[in-house]
C-alpha cells in the first residue's frame, strides 16, 4: 500500500484534484471555440475556483490543482491563491491540447511552456502532470518518455477504463512506475463483475447518484486499502455558464447534466472522506 497518510480513526486520506479549465476550454466543445478565439470569450474559471477553493478551506482540505498555463497567464492572482492556502499546482499542459493529437516535439514543447509559466507564477516546483482528456492511451506510449524529459515527476493522464474519447481498461488500476522513472496515478477505478467501472469523478459524479461514488471510493479504500484518487472541473459547479445550443445532443447531456447539484455534491463528498494533495498522498510512490 502507497504510504498515504492514514487519520487517527484508520481512514485514508484520498487525492483530490481539479483540473483548472474554463468551459469554452473543454475538448468536446473545441468546435465551437476556436483557440484563436478564447480570449474574446468571457471567463468565468477566477469565480469558480474561488468558490472550490472556500469549500476546502471549510473541510480545511487540501487538494491539487492541475491547471493551464494559459490560464495561468491571465489570472496570476488565482495561481497564487491557490498556492497560498496549502494546496499543490501542477500541470495541465499550455493550451488544453489532446496530447494524442500531437508530435512528441510539440508535446513537448507545450508542456514545458506550461511547467515554466507555474512555476514563475506560482513561484514552487511543478512536479505533476495531467494530459486533457487523458489523452494517454495505446497510440501514444511515448507520452510518458515526453512527460518525463519536460522534467514532472509524476503523472496522473491514464483511466483505466473503457471509454469512446479515452482509456486504457488494461492499464494497472493504482501507481505504477514508467522506465524513464516517471510514475504514473491512475484515476480511481472499482472493480466489479469482472471489468473496471469509473470510480474517481469527472462526469460520472454529475450522472448518477452521489451514493455510488460514495460506495465506489469507500469500496477502494476498504476492499483494495488504497486511496483513491478524484477529479472534477470549475465549470461543474457553474449551472449559470453560457450554453452552446449548437452542440451535438450527446455533448449537451454530458457537459451540463446536474450541474445545478455539483457544488451540494462535492460539500458531501468532502464531509464523507479524508482529501489532500496529490504528491503527498501518493508520496512514496513519486
Amino acid at each position: 500500500m502507497d504510504a498515504a497518510e492514514v487519520s487517527p480513526r484508520g481512514e485514508l486520506t484520498n487525492a483530490l484534484t481539479i483540473d483548472v479549465e474554463d468551459y469554452f476550454q473543454v475538448s468536446a466543445l473545441a468546435p465551437h471555440f476556436p483557440r484563436e478565439r478564447w480570449d474574446s470569450v468571457p471567463c468565468r474559471v477566477e469565480r469558480n475556483v474561488d468558490l472550490i477553493l472556500g469549500l476546502l478551506a471549510e473541510r480545511e482540505a487540501r487538494a491539487t490543482f492541475f491547471t493551464l498555463g494559459w490560464v495561468a497567464e491571465r489570472y496570476p492572482q488565482l495561481v497564487r491563491r491557490i498556492c497560498a492556502a496549502g494546496h499543490e499546482l501542477a500541470s495541465h499542459g499550455y493550451a488544453h491540447e489532446r496530447a494524442s493529437a500531437q508530435t512528441p516535439q510539440a508535446f513537448l514543447a507545450d508542456i514545458a511552456l506550461a511547467k515554466s509559466v507555474l512555476e514563475d507564477i506560482g513561484g514552487v516546483a511543478v512536479t505533476g502532470y495531467r494530459a486533457p482528456s487523458f489523452s494517454i492511451g495505446l497510440g501514444n506510449p511515448w507520452a510518458h518518455d515526453v512527460i518525463a524529459e519536460a522534467g514532472y515527476r509524476y503523472s496522473s493522464s491514464v483511466y483505466p477504463v473503457k471509454h469512446d474519447h479515452y482509456g486504457i481498461p488494461d492499464a494497472p488500476r493504482f501507481p505504477y512506475r514508467l522506465s524513464s522513472g516517471l510514475v504514473e496515478i491512475p484515476v480511481s477505478t472499482m472493480r466489479w463483475l469482472g471489468r473496471n467501472w469509473p470510480a474517481g469523478g469527472g462526469g460520472y459524479f454529475r450522472l448518477l447518484p452521489y451514493a455510488v461514488s460514495r460506495w465506489q471510493i469507500a469500496r477502494v479504500n476498504r476492499d483494495d486499502r488504497r486511496p483513491a484518487i478524484f477529479y472534477f472541473h470549475p465549470w461543474e459547479v457553474d449551472p449559470a455558464q453560457p450554453r452552446v445550443s449548437e452542440a451535438s445532443t450527446k455533448t449537451r447531456f454530458r457537459h451540463y447534466i446536474n450541474l445545478e447539484r455539483t457544488e451540494h455534491r462535492l460539500r458531501r463528498l468532502l464531509g464523507d472522506f479524508r482529501w489532500g494533495r496529490a504528491d503527498e498522498v501518493f508520496r512514496d510512490a513519486a
